[in-house]
């Protein structure tokens, strides 16, 4: 991890190429966490990085999964929806977003940030999410800070010809929040909320928020929580005892009053999975949408929303099958661990060998810090 070459190495790397495999002679963190720095910080180059060992077993399926990451970076589609399930996606007015903050963990330095991370899709084929970052204000600080800033640069995105492409910006914005408890739902409203609609604001031509354009729908997403659900019979469960995929709890266990529901919506592979649970914080898209009429098979607007959420969960880019929370929220955790990568001497626990060198005032951080290369920002550098 040490070896000034490394840094030689990816820098000449750069210069020629968009792309380079690295195979690591183990699965090393501090080597793998220097690779990310260097080549998505310091020079924009793509990397991935394979373990030797489990390169040479020449598995169909390891390499099927690592070109999985490789068509994504360069900008690729690996999953498409099909057009019925894309709902009010297939319109292609809807951004979909993606919100999640990393906050220092125990062992870290003294001022370690928080970091908040965003994505967006670009297009209504919600295979390519190019993310942001920023360093909060405050450290353990979950509110995002310049939520404002990053919200304009994903509709920016939005119209670039390069990336979205679109005339006009998006209609509605469907934001998945993920990482705030349920003590926060309210700090969330009073305190995020008036910031993306400040960045719609500054963004939007007059005609278009004198429609009241863009909609927004705000959507928390909730992992850590002890709920789980269990077949009442044996035929509704799956080969591992657990619910099938797609199951949704919308009612008896949820609160009464709001609107919120568990979606199952992976197939375990091992042990009891755990349920995501949603919660509908803000709705100005579909309700609105489909006061009058809602679309078959559906029976409820509630109906469409979980549908969608479900759909979403069918797109994560580095899997062939559903994943435990909607990609947007899940993209957002990763761009957020990706940061970590960054600043790993600030987040990880320091060896005997190197806790004498870290000075007992380590330098302030800033948002320069964790801001990814030209070449790459406007890419899913973090895949």
């Amino acid at each position: 991890p040490e070896d000034a070459r490394l840094d030689q190495r990816l820098q000449s790397a750069a210069q020629s190429l968009e792309l380079l495999l690295v195979i690591l002679p183990d699965a090393i963190t501090p080597l793998y966490n220097r690779i990310k720095h260097c080549g998505d910080v310091k020079y924009g180059i793509h990397t991935v990085c394979c373990v030797g060992h489990k390169f040479a077993r020449c598995n169909d399926q390891y390499f099927a999964n690592v070109a999985l990451k490789f068509n994504l970076k360069l900008g690729g589609n690996n999953q498409l929806l099909h057009v019925s399930r894309r709902g009010i996606i297939d319109d292609d007015k809807t951004m979909v977003v993606g919100i999640d903050v990393t906050h220092p963990s125990p062992g870290s330095v003294p001022n370690a940030p928080s970091i908040a991370g965003m994505v967006a899709n670009v297009d209504s084929w919600l295979s390519q999410w190019p993310a942001v970052l920023r360093i909060q204000s405050k450290p353990r600080k979950e509110m995002v800070s310049d939520l404002d800033d990053m919200l304009k640069s994903r509709l920016r995105l939005w119209k670039d010809p390069d990336h979205g492409g679109h005339a006009n910006l998006p209609e509605n914005i469907l934001v998945y929040r993920d990482g705030v408890s349920e003590t926060q739902y309210q700090t969330v409203l009073n305190g995020e909320v008036p910031l993306l609609r400040r960045a719609c604001r500054d963004m939007y031509p007059p005609a278009d928020q004198g429609k009241e354009l863009p909609r927004l729908t705000l959507i928390v997403v909730g992992k850590r929580h002890h709920t789980r659900f269990y077949a009442s019979r044996e035929g509704d469960a799956d080969r591992s005892s657990n619910l099938r995929p797609g199951t949704v709890v919308d009612r008896s266990v949820t609160e009464a009053r709001n609107w919120a529901f568990f979606l199952q919506s992976h197939a375990a592979i091992q042990g009891t999975a755990r349920p995501a649970h949603y919660f509908v914080l803000l709705d100005e898209i579909f309700r609105a949408r489909y006061a009058k009429t809602v679309p078959s098979p559906f029976q409820n607007v509630a109906d469409v929303v979980e549908s969608l959420t479900q759909s979403m969960c069918y797109t994560y880019g580095r899997a062939t099958k559903a994943v435990s929370v909607c990609t947007p929220a899940y993209y957002a955790d990763l761009v957020c661990e990706r940061a970590r990568c960054y600043l790993s001497w600030a987040f990880e626990t320091p060896s005997h060998s190197l806790a004498g060198s870290i000075s007992a005032e380590p330098p302030a951080l800033g948002s320069e810090d964790v801001s990814v290369h030209a070449r790459l920002r406007d890419s899913m550098f973090y895949i």
